[in-house]
């Protein structure tokens, strides 16, 4: 089967989108499967796009048997609404202008969105190449942006939700990536037997339990600490500043020390309330290479997953909780829904309610002192993922998707 992926989001960039779509096509292709993915050239978060691809309007290049074509973008960093969608909008149409024609004959097309002008671009890509449009949902989108503040509801948030319902209608497969978002659509009117659910997972090839990563400990200064990890985007989607006040919080526990490690359109506020503050326990790191993320799970003791308190949230699944379990790191969660019933299940985890300052700081002081807790919570994880989460499951699922499509 010839697949082409149409994504904003593609390794070198960091996170979940791009590991996701870059391990599902890795596995396709393993199966013996033609993979295209069309992206834009890396950017994300800082903006800065590497020299090898500047003063470029298209490039192909193969990455472990994938054909990708990467394309113009308008690079900015994450933060700033009307930037970020300008660089979106660009990506639609550089795609369609620089990518179509370079790609012969396709059985399918999948889009991954967000962004959601990438939907445009797919289903563009499916008309003119007369094969199925296939559609996966990673956000509710405009309903999170509505959510957090970023849109007001009015005729623009109306027009976009029809447009949404839209794609959706003309999908000939919807993927959503929790159980929430498809009772979502479906209770919005779309097809319940042609959505279906294949969730964020873990590549336990990268993702597995070793010893503490000494050279992070010496670099960063860590010797004899409790080791709090947050990995990932700092925006208002997490609100770190909760966080930042459980640091505040536990300053008087002097082995404890918090390490953030990311970037984000939140960052330069967040650093600069630890300094107001005088928030003594708290490191802030830059991004990180893909290769390193697990490097920093292991070598921490605790790892938090917070989530803004929002209702939309509920539905949410944070990728990073896969990750999380499967190096064997005991988690304390701030977050209610989907997630939170999948970390109680997996018995790795400790959940509170989200921006419960006093229940994370309880919660994170449990795990340190209670020994037999702790190991519990290491085992636990491991095991989980694998029966249930292992990224090459949810791939060969997904494959026989594209392929009813």
């Amino acid at each position: 089967m010839k697949i082409v992926v149409i994504c904003h989001y593609f390794p070198p960039e960091i996170g979940a989108p791009s590991a996701r779509i870059y391990e599902m096509a890795k596995h396709w292709v393993e199966l013996g499967n033609e993979v295209h993915v069309v992206t834009c050239f890396p950017n994300h978060p800082t903006g800065i796009i590497p020299q090898e691809y500047k003063k470029k309007r298209y490039k192909y290049e193969t990455i472990d048997g994938i054909n990708v074509h990467r394309n113009y973008v308008y690079a900015t960093p994450n933060k700033g609404f009307i930037k970020k969608t300008l660089g979106h909008i660009s990506f639609m149409f550089s795609s369609v202008l620089f990518s179509m024609k370079k790609i012969k004959k396709p059985d399918v097309i999948l889009t991954s969105s967000p962004t959601f002008f990438s939907i445009i671009s797919g289903y563009y890509f499916s008309l003119r190449k007369k094969v199925p449009f296939v559609l996966e949902i990673r956000d509710l989108w405009p309903a999170a942006m509505i959510e957090l503040g970023v849109m007001k509801k009015g005729i623009i948030t109306n027009l976009l939700e029809k447009m949404e319902l839209f794609f959706y209608e003309k999908s000939k497969s919807l993927v959503m990536v929790t159980k929430s978002f498809k009772n979502n659509v479906v209770n919005r009117g779309i097809d319940s037997e042609k959505v279906h659910v294949i969730t964020n997972g873990v590549n336990q090839d990268l993702f597995y339990p070793k010893k503490k990563n000494l050279s992070i400990i010496e670099k960063y200064d860590l010797q004899a600490k409790f080791i709090v990890s947050y990995v990932g985007a700092h925006g208002i989607s997490q609100n770190l500043s909760t966080i930042l006040k459980v640091a505040k919080g536990l300053e008087h526990n002097n082995d404890i020390e918090f390490i953030f490690i990311g970037e984000g359109a939140e960052k330069e506020k967040l650093i600069d309330m630890a300094n107001n503050q005088s928030i003594s326990n708290v490191k802030f790191i830059e991004s990180q290479s893909k290769e390193m993320i697990p490097e920093f799970y292991n070598t921490s003791d605790l790892s938090l997953i917070p989530l803004k308190n929002i209702e939309l949230f509920k539905t949410f699944i944070p990728s990073k909780m896969f990750e999380i379990m499967a190096c064997g790191v005991p988690i304390v969660a701030s977050l209610e829904g989907e997630a939170a019933e999948i970390l109680e299940q997996s018995k790795a985890s400790i959940v509170v309610d989200p921006d419960n300052v006093e229940g994370i700081m309880n919660a994170i002081i449990k795990v340190k002192n209670d020994k037999a807790l702790y190991e519990d919570l290491k085992r636990n994880g491991p095991d989980f993922v694998e029966k249930n989460y292992s990224r090459y499951k949810l791939a060969e699922y997904y494959l026989k998707v594209l392929s009813e499509a």
